[in-house]
């Protein structure tokens, strides 16, 4: 037994506060302002869970956010340094008061709000379903956010069995969910993408065509009887485009171009998101009816390389960041 007192000149120190590493930035600007920090590591409260991050979706919404183009208009400002990353998979590490549905060890995926490119995140219990087991890490970091916002837009549109749908964007993360989802309630597809895309389309189920100027009349070219809903996930243009094909513009939704919301009379759509619509989702993917599509994977600390790969604006699915063991918080 140690009998030293403070009389002796002993000072007894407390263990150090637990710490994990997780992507920030201090201004907004380029990928490269994203770096790896040390951060207190966070503790649920009651009714929360901690999960031990394996995998973050990249959304070009992080992009946006890390650029200033959100703060620019006045949205989800917050002070430095900031995280990122709306979408997580991973597995439970502590449970908090109260939660009775899981236990510690659980596989999870999930959503959360500019935090999951972390080593480690805490979120209320209603903000996770289990990962099956089939489900690779990577599908699961990437489908919660991505396939949450395409499920909202569908709804929105109210798609339904016998219409022609544009989604312009449509290899995209949101646009490759919304496409299946259109096609499961039976709606012919047409998506917009760079012609290296299109036979990815095709596999998708949808029709493609290429995008940029003319598009109008190449869309008629192959939906001679119209189009009746359009789903924009790519700016560009697109919203302007659709208005031309003669489209309801109730029926009309971006999930980009917000400034021309109002002077077109078309839909702002953002993300709803609960338990039950991912569990929807996870049910569809895990009897194979929803493909999920992963490009690339970045470690953590290639968060930067990761922004540029999505800011690149031509690839197809997802991009996501995988989290392993560092120095810091240990997995």
């Amino acid at each position: 037994m140690d009998t030293r007192t403070a009389r002796d000149g002993y000072v007894a120190r407390s263990a150090p506060a637990p710490t994990m590493q997780a992507v920030v930035f201090d201004d907004y600007g380029p990928p490269d302002v994203l770096r790896l920090a040390d951060l207190p590591l966070p503790e649920p409260a009651r009714g929360e869970i901690r999960v031990r991050v394996r995998a973050a979706g990249v959304q070009p919404a992080d992009c946006a956010t890390r650029n200033g183009w959100f703060a620019q208009r006045g949205i989800g400002i917050a002070p430095f340094p900031r995280q990122l990353g709306n979408e997580f998979a991973g597995v439970v590490d502590v449970v908090g008061e109260g939660v009775t549905s899981l236990v510690v060890g659980d596989e999870v995926l999930g959503w959360t709000i500019a935090n999951a490119y972390a080593e480690a995140v805490v979120v209320p219990v209603g903000q996770v379903v289990l990962k099956p087991v089939m489900m690779s890490w990577a599908v699961a970091g990437a489908l919660s956010a991505s396939g949450q916002t395409a499920q909202t837009a569908v709804e929105a549109l109210s798609i339904r069995r016998g219409d022609t749908v544009l989604v312009h964007g449509a290899a995209g993360g949101v646009g490759t969910i919304a496409v299946q989802l259109a096609r499961l309630r039976g709606a012919h597809v047409i998506g917009t993408a760079s012609r290296e895309n299109h036979e990815y389309l095709r596999a998708l189920g949808a029709e493609p065509v290429l995008y940029g100027p003319g598009l109008a009349e190449r869309v008629r070219a192959i939906a001679p009887h119209g189009v009746h809903a359009a789903l924009d996930g790519s700016g560009r243009g697109a919203l302007d485009a659709s208005i031309e094909l003669g489209i309801d513009p109730t029926r009309i939704g971006t999930l980009v171009d917000f400034e021309d919301v109002q002077r077109l009379g078309v839909q702002a759509i953002r993300s709803e998101r609960s338990r039950e619509r991912l569990q929807s989702l996870v049910d569809l993917h895990d009897a194979g009816r929803l493909r999920v599509h992963v490009r690339d994977i970045y470690p953590l600390a290639y968060a930067a390389v990761a922004h540029r790969d999505v800011e690149n604006g031509h690839g197809r699915g997802k991009v996501v960041l995988m989290v392993y063991e560092t120095k810091g918080f240990a997995l």
